[in-house]
């Protein structure tokens, strides 16, 4: 199931001796990070339950950003931690004091967005000697809105993405997924216990074509419905997925921004639509950028893998911190959509609304089928 090139990490970390407690975190440039994160708070993802949460409460798997460490910062059951973080386990008795081979601690989490699995990261950060043994991750689609007692039933099929692994303290230990299936919540295991600063889950969403057909007509791009960045020219200050993130930006760094060029090209970002398309308005948000919002922006599709590129917006001028609506003169069919800014700086979020075409909703329809959904 995993990837034996992935880099591993095992083993204590130092104990904390002062200055940046990032500085001797071990990492690695991982194949799948560029691939929406399924478990996404943004894109409705949540830590439903735990089976203990002593030291460290669960939802604190998902929140965005590292992991913060503070060396003062205790409380009343102990040093206070930005992580998962469960009690020590203890055998049944004296003769026997250890936790046995089986006993571990799980947390339940629903994807923000159903899709294929291709890679998980289970940061342990700042947990240095509290951290677990080994960790597992299972896997499995359930329709609807289950309840963690519904996922606990006996008759539910949970596959496993990581098989029980080593894992090492103060490391962001990557495993790469190989499995062709449509997931909607995972079973996280830390074995027998311990703590777990943070859990990203990459993947590729699937969108539910029923829900797609009911809604009509919605955005093409969000990555809830199955849009994705392909490419983009620069990545400097902010994701390109950004732009394809749920609701309006909320801050300057929940957009896309460029460095500043210095040469006479211009910044741009690919996308790849969920299924051929049909586009009949463009919004083009620009808010909380101010001053660094891209000058100008035009917007092109192509149709197919090969097809050329054909501009349905032409160079527009946009305003700082300013959403811009434009309903095309005729629905322009599509499976993968480029806009360029110019000469730099950025956007907060693209929206292109339209529906799929009969052929592209027949396509995510049997690709639906394929995945088990």
């Amino acid at each position: 199931m995993t990837d034996a090139a992935i880099p591993r990490f095992t083993g204590d970390a130092r104990p904390y001796a002062g200055g940046d407690p990032y500085a001797d975190h071990r990492t690695a440039d991982f194949p799948f990070t560029h691939l929406v994160d399924l478990a996404d708070r943004r894109l409705g993802a949540g830590v439903i339950a735990a089976n203990d949460e002593f030291f460290a409460e669960r939802e604190n798997l998902l929140k965005p950003g590292p992991a913060v460490f503070d060396p003062e910062h205790f409380g009343h059951k102990g040093k206070v931690m930005d992580g998962w973080e469960t009690r020590r386990r203890r055998g049944a008795s004296a003769a026997e004091p250890h936790p046995t081979a089986d006993d571990h601690d799980w947390a339940l989490v629903r994807l923000g967005a159903p899709g294929v699995v291709r890679g998980i990261v289970l940061d342990t950060a700042h947990f240095r000697g509290n951290y677990p043994q080994a960790v597992s991750v299972q896997a499995t689609a359930l329709p609807g809105a289950p309840s963690p007692e519904d996922l606990l039933t006996p008759d539910v099929k949970w596959t496993t993405l990581v098989p029980r692994t080593a894992v090492g303290g103060h490391a962001a230990n990557g495993f790469a997924v190989d499995v062709e299936q449509r997931f909607t919540h995972l079973r996280v295991n830390q074995h027998p216990d311990g703590g777990i600063a943070r859990l990203r889950v990459y993947g590729e969403v699937v969108p539910d074509p029923a829900w797609l057909a009911a809604l009509g007509t919605f955005d093409l791009a969000a990555l809830e419905n199955g849009g994705q960045v392909e490419d983009a020219s620069d990545r400097f200050y902010s994701p390109a997925t950004n732009t394809i993130q749920p609701g309006r930006s909320r801050k300057m760094d929940d957009g896309w921004e460029t460095r500043r060029r210095r040469d006479r090209g211009n910044d741009w970002i690919s996308y790849r639509l969920a299924a051929p398309s049909e586009i009949r308005a463009v919004e083009i948000d620009t808010a909380y950028l101010k001053g660094n919002a891209a000058g100008w922006a035009s917007l092109s599709v192509r149709d197919g893998e090969d097809g050329d590129w054909t501009e349905i917006l032409p160079r527009t001028r946009l305003q700082p911190d300013t959403d811009h609506r434009f309903v095309l003169d005729a629905a322009a069919r599509a499976t993968h959509v480029r806009v360029d800014i110019f000469p730099d700086g950025g956007i907060s979020r693209l929206r292109l609304h339209g529906s799929l075409t009969e052929d592209g909703a027949a396509a995510l329809a049997a690709r639906h089928r394929e995945l088990g959904g």
